[in-house]
């Protein structure tokens, strides 16, 4: 049998061919809005004209001397570009002076993008003739207040002070959150570290019943960074849902509550798996869209495996390596942010990562990566396959493990 899986989605969004034995019991599971068509740019267009929640834009720029237009990093699938120029012009109709409006990439705790990374995400045309600015999550940031939780919210100076906050982010769904987008552009996204921290931390310590990829309602984690974001406030949202191929297939804007809340009831049945593998013994994992995440693929491989554990395999393409992150990353050899590691590798399952350009550090989220098999191309991963795994193995296929889930 042979697939065809995306790859590579900032460096040609290409295609890797696998071939998988005919003895295996092989079923392929895609997220349900997998082969959505993309936006054209009429339709992202009409979208943002008519937005859920929330005025036009241009009205709500009436008056406004400065504006922001705070945007997701590398490791969402965004391409700001298709709607920078329809909120330019937006702001330009009402009167806000160009030099006065700025792009913050709400970066979190990652780190910073070049402008190489920055061109492909905004354009060459808007990184010349705009400013755009990392957000530190370490400096520069305003006390707005504490939320019922007691996080403390601290959020970066820039989108504090302008007259008007302009967001795009994408919509899939979370591990922590149930879905990312909305108020998560905030914070995280332009948080300082001990806002992030708390949240992530205490309020995530407190609330892990409720947490989880697709869990939104009653998420105690949520509401935390719901209130946060409210101290701040947010005129204008952009919300984003992909197909398999990271392009845009669907939008919702306008209030950054309404909008997010229309867009969260599109990404439930979007983003989960069908069908939903269940008792496997191997799970090949694609990391696409968050290629530089990738244990987010390896936990949804095992969700997927026999009670007894069985074999993960997770394709990370990155040619950038694994992001930055000063919350969740290691630093030395035996230290890291604050909530490094995540839990260790279990023993009862095997975990292969295929990684193309592999770094020593490509395993470094756990504190056990000696355990991990690196290949790294599809040849050698198969010949490790077929050593542990006969006739009539039960194996599934996840296109996108970084971006659907299991309902």
């Amino acid at each position: 049998m042979r697939l065809s899986l995306p790859r590579r989605l900032w460096y040609g969004n290409d295609t890797l061919e696998i071939d998988l034995p005919d003895e295996w019991q092989v079923q392929v599971c895609p997220m349900q809005g997998a082969g959505r068509p993309a936006l054209s740019q009429e339709e992202i267009d009409t979208a943002l004209a008519s937005p859920v929640g929330s005025p036009p834009l241009a009205e709500l720029a009436q008056g406004k001397q400065s504006a922001v237009i705070i945007f997701d990093d590398m490791t969402r699938p965004t391409r700001i570009a298709q709607f920078a120029p329809f909120i330019l012009g937006e702001l330009s109709q009402a009167g806000v002076p160009e030099d006065n409006i700025t792009f913050v990439c709400a970066l979190g705790c990652h780190g910073a993008l070049t402008f190489h990374e920055l061109r492909k995400k905004l354009s060459p045309e808007l990184v010349e003739r705009f400013r755009v600015f990392n957000h530190n999550c370490y400096e520069n940031c305003e006390e707005m207040g504490v939320t019922a939780q007691g996080t403390p919210v601290m959020i970066n100076r820039e989108v504090v002070q302008a007259d008007l906050r302009v967001a795009i982010s994408c919509v899939t769904a979370h591990p922590y959150a149930g879905y990312s987008g909305g108020s998560k552009i905030l914070m995280p996204g332009v948080a300082h570290i001990d806002t992030v921290a708390h949240n992530h931390l205490k309020v995530l310590g407190a609330a892990l019943g409720t947490v989880g990829l697709g869990k939104f309602a009653g998420n105690q984690m949520r509401g935390d960074l719901e209130e946060a974001a409210g101290m701040v406030g947010l005129d204008f949202l952009v919300n984003v849902l992909v197909n398999q191929r990271g392009e845009a297939a669907a939008m919702v804007a306008g209030g950054r509550l309404e909008s997010h809340a229309r867009a969260v009831e599109l990404a439930a049945p979007w983003y989960a798996s069908q069908p939903r593998p269940a008792n496997q013994d191997l799970v090949i994992a694609n990391a696409f869209v968050k290629a530089n995440e990738m244990p987010i693929a390896a936990a949804l491989g095992r969700a997927a495996l026999k009670p007894e554990g069985g074999t993960v395999v997770v394709i990370a393409d990155a040619p950038e390596g694994q992001v930055v992150h000063y919350l969740l990353g290691r630093f030395g050899r035996e230290f890291g942010g604050r909530k490094y590691p995540l839990r260790p590798l279990p023993e009862e399952s095997e975990l292969i990562i295929m990684a193309p350009h592999l770094d020593r550090t490509f395993g470094d989220w756990f504190p056990n990566p000696e355990v991990i098999s690196f290949t790294r191309d599809w040849p050698q991963t198969l010949s490790l396959l077929r050593e542990r795994h006969r006739e009539g193995s039960a194996v599934a296929v996840l296109p996108d493990a970084t971006m659907q889930y299991f309902a």
